[in-house]
């Protein structure tokens, strides 16, 4: 296998095994799990398999008080908040509806960047974002998925995640990460999370016993941190090894094989409207992204 096959086959294994968190996700708020518990036993995993990860390629762990912006900044708008509605509205809305929705955080992630001055205004762009405007009211319209009316109240909800993920890939571009990798940050991170999350999940009633009972559910969420967190260090790889413009195709390929994996595990079948709200952002996205420059690694990626 040459080189460019090797990176072609890497980037559409990131794009399978990214996709099928997003079911994942669904099976785990199934049994009426709450979002505080999931994240807070969700960030330990991270937290295990980073370790685990940084201490193989013989990386440091880099945690001190003078990182506490990024872990913070990142924690916030890259886990907790972003996940506690990501989380509530799986439990109302199809896993497949979910993975087009976060499709949409390029749409977010452009008006803000602007109005932080990181970016430019461009007609081509503009349309992008009338498009993927398109796609998502299309989600909300009454006849796009077979909901009842209390439950399409959870695609605006919903959409507040990729919102965060997209003001967290912004500041991250603003502030930078004081010198440390996507992995050093996100590890750093995740260890803030779980200390935000631990008292929140105990004192809201959320806390979650996975030795109580082990079954679908909690085994989903353990496989779906397990997966991110691989999955997110290949994509740190990736980047490295091939750039970030194309590592970023891989958001394509993670909301399609979302939309595959929904329908192959969970039986779950969509309209006209859904796949063509799906086309519609797919465009949208594609004509937003910025393609004019290669981002150094340490700036380049989401580090959710």
């Amino acid at each position: 296998m040459n080189d460019r096959m090797f990176l072609l086959v890497s980037l559409l294994l990131i794009g399978v095994f990214w996709g099928i968190t997003v079911p994942l996700t669904k099976i785990a708020v199934s049994t009426g799990h709450q979002p505080f518990g999931l994240i807070f036993w969700q960030l330990v995993i991270v937290v295990v398999v980073l370790v685990l990860f940084a201490r193989l390629r013989r990386r440091s762990i880099v945690f001190a008080w003078k990182y506490m912006r990024p872990f913070v900044m990142v924690a916030l708008c890259g886990a907790v908040l972003p996940d506690v509605f990501f989380y509530a509205a799986a439990a109302k809305l199809p896993a497949g509806v979910l993975s087009i929705i976060l499709a949409s955080v390029p749409l977010f992630s452009l008006p803000i960047a602007i109005g932080l001055g990181l970016d430019q205004f461009a007609w081509a762009r503009l349309l992008g974002l009338v498009l993927g405007l398109m796609g998502i009211l299309l989600l909300i319209g009454p006849d796009a998925i077979s909901l009842d009316g209390s439950a399409l109240l959870f695609v605006p909800l919903a959409l507040l995640a990729p919102l965060f993920y997209a003001t967290e890939g912004n500041l991250v571009a603003l502030w930078g990460t004081q010198g440390l990798d996507p992995v050093q940050t996100l590890l750093g991170a995740s260890i803030i999370g779980v200390v935000l999350t631990l008292p929140i999940a105990l004192a809201s009633g959320q806390w979650i016993d996975p030795f109580a009972v082990f079954g679908p559910a909690e085994a989903a969420l353990v496989a779906g941190a397990i997966v991110h967190a691989l999955v997110y260090a290949g994509y740190v790889w990736l980047i490295g090894r091939a750039g970030s413009v194309f590592a970023a195709q891989s958001s394509y390929l993670v909301n399609g094989f979302g939309v595959f994996w929904a329908i192959v595990l969970l039986g779950e079948s969509y309209s006209t409207w859904v796949w063509t709200a799906l086309l519609l952002l797919f465009l949208g996205v594609f004509l937003v992204q910025p393609r004019a420059r290669e981002l150094p690694v340490e700036d380049s990626g989401k580090v959710n």
